[in-house]
């Protein structure tokens, strides 16, 4: 007997959009899909306009007659514009500088790396101490300016400008003006 998906939370939505995205991301026909995933056309029309119960085994072999991962046709698509207002986001501040930074993306397993948005104010600094071996720091200053690096070799920076540097040693943020603001791309090993 072959085993079907629930109908009690039904993905078949999902299941019809992503079968549509995907069969015309691939320029295929209805016909030349259903022909490479082994059923019939009338099967796949259904399963594209939301009706049918589709087995797993169905959904594999169109997954595999598409190139694209199961999950792919069975996990609803997350928005393709996401924005984070200014003010809004998680914000961590610093306990000995006037620092805050505000995470606007965190690294899937395959990208690993973070997204912050910097605000510092003159003061002492801060000194970070070295992350995970391999880490690498992308900064970009979008105002103000800011001393930045390395402890053992800081460079200044000011609007527009970048620097990238090893996130695996001691480093440091420094304002240089009021009101200095920077994006940190943090990438992980």
């Amino acid at each position: 007997m072959e085993r079907t998906l629930s109908q009690s939370a039904s993905p078949l939505p999902t299941i019809a959009a992503a079968l549509r995205r995907e069969r015309e991301r691939a320029g295929l026909s209805l016909t030349e899909l259903a022909r490479r995933a082994g059923i019939a056309k009338s099967t796949l029309s259904q399963l594209e306009s939301g009706a049918g119960n589709p087995s797993v085994e169905t959904l594999w072999s169109l997954g595999v007659a598409l190139g694209v991962p199961f999950s792919r046709l069975v996990e609803p698509v997350t928005p393709t514009v996401q924005v984070i207002r200014a003010g809004e986001g998680p914000r961590v501040q610093a306990e000995r500088a006037e620092f805050a930074a505000t995470l606007l993306s965190a690294g899937s397993p395959h990208a690993r790396r973070d997204i912050y948005l910097l605000t510092i104010e003159p003061s002492a600094g801060r000194e970070a101490d070295a992350h995970l071996p391999g880490s690498i720091e992308h900064l970009i200053v979008a105002a103000g300016r800011l001393r930045t690096g390395p402890v053992s070799e800081p460079v200044e920076l000011g609007p527009g400008d970048y620097a990238t540097f090893g996130g695996d040693a001691p480093h440091r943020y420094e304002a240089l003006e009021p009101g200095t603001v920077a994006v940190l791309v943090m990438e992980h090993p």
